[in-house]
């Protein structure tokens, strides 16, 4: 079930006006729902919430204040960015360890396409999976449920998911009404789907494929279809390979400046993911990011990517500070 709009129409409007003036990223109303949603919440709800350790973050700053500005000498599309987080990124969310965040995702430079996370310090690639805020919001919800059934069932753990279900029945009293698995069986239903094989898009490191169309070095194969393992294996070989890494790029040029950017795409992305603290590679990633999202006109993306590569170092990612005097 698709909840109302927002009811603050003036709220939104500011915050709509700021994210389309800085970012150039249209928002969507699952975003605003999200935002209302958190608002309405009762104490008992918030701490249920808090007991998901997840909490609003980066974007959701602005939604409190459409006004406030970054630090001196800062990008504001920075605020909330971290190290990996590709361009199309937009968090809004925290969900425990190991650096999870959720964010939205933009990859046409302009319209949201859903909802990405992926766990900032460990490993593992984006997920794609979600559709809105709340349907990622319902996932983690239904893995917390999970673990404790799990647990040894004593007053504590009584009282969690009493709590726990309130917020269910808050959640889906706005979205995923229709869909009243619980737990394990939600997530086998829905959270543990395998993505299906998305021909608009090309296989990329981080996992979460490249809006794309056009020849690549590779001939990388759709997002969806690609043996991650090999493909990983092979592209982080070939970036320890100082030779063979400039011969790619110096292909990638070539082949944008004859009209075909999308392997200055999907080589940047992977750069950009596998950058590591490499000046050189983050230097690369930025060049043919800025390229390729140019030639296929996306400059919103292309201003991202050099805002973030110019603040990538910084030490940590809430770049917000003071109000419009």
């Amino acid at each position: 079930m698709v909840g109302k709009k927002s009811g603050n129409s003036a709220g939104r409007a500011r915050v709509e006006e700021r994210f389309l003036r800085d970012w150039g990223f249209e928002l969507p109303d699952s975003i605003f729902r999200f935002s209302d949603f958190l608002e309405s919440l009762g104490p008992v709800e918030q701490q249920a919430l808090r007991e998901l350790d997840v909490s609003p973050a980066g974007i959701m700053d602005l939604f409190a204040d459409a006004g406030l500005r970054p630090r001196d000498g800062i990008d504001v599309r920075v605020h909330g960015r971290y190290y990996r987080d590709p361009p199309e990124f937009l968090t809004f969310m925290h969900a425990g360890s190991d650096g999870l965040h959720h964010g939205l995702w933009f990859d046409d430079g302009r319209t949201c396409r859903g909802v990405a996370s992926y766990y900032n310090n460990d490993g593992d690639g984006i997920d794609t999976t979600a559709a809105t805020p709340l349907e990622a919001l319902r996932a983690i919800l239904e893995r917390h449920w999970r673990d404790l059934d799990d647990d040894v069932q004593d007053e504590e753990v009584s009282a969690r998911k009493s709590r726990l279900g309130l917020l269910r029945e808050a959640l889906t009293g706005v979205e995923t009404g229709g869909r009243p698995e619980v737990g394990i069986a939600y997530s086998m239903a829905y959270d543990a789907v395998v993505p299906p094989v998305d021909p608009g898009r090309l296989t990329t490191l981080d996992g979460a494929g490249a809006l794309a169309v056009g020849e690549t070095a590779l001939d990388r194969p759709a997002h969806g279809r690609a043996d991650e393992y090999k493909f990983a294996t092979y592209m982080y070989d070939l970036f320890e390979d100082s030779d063979a890494l400039d011969a790619g790029v110096r292909e990638a040029r070539r082949r944008c400046a004859a009209g075909d950017p999308a392997e200055a795409l999907v080589l940047g992305r992977d750069l950009h993911w596998a950058s590591g603290g490499d000046p050189a590679r983050e230097a690369l990633a930025n060049e043919l990011l800025v390229m390729a999202y140019r030639a296929v006109g996306r400059p919103s993306l292309a201003e991202v990517a050099d805002a973030h590569h110019r603040h990538r170092s910084l030490p940590r990612v809430n770049v917000l500070e003071t109000k419009v005097p």
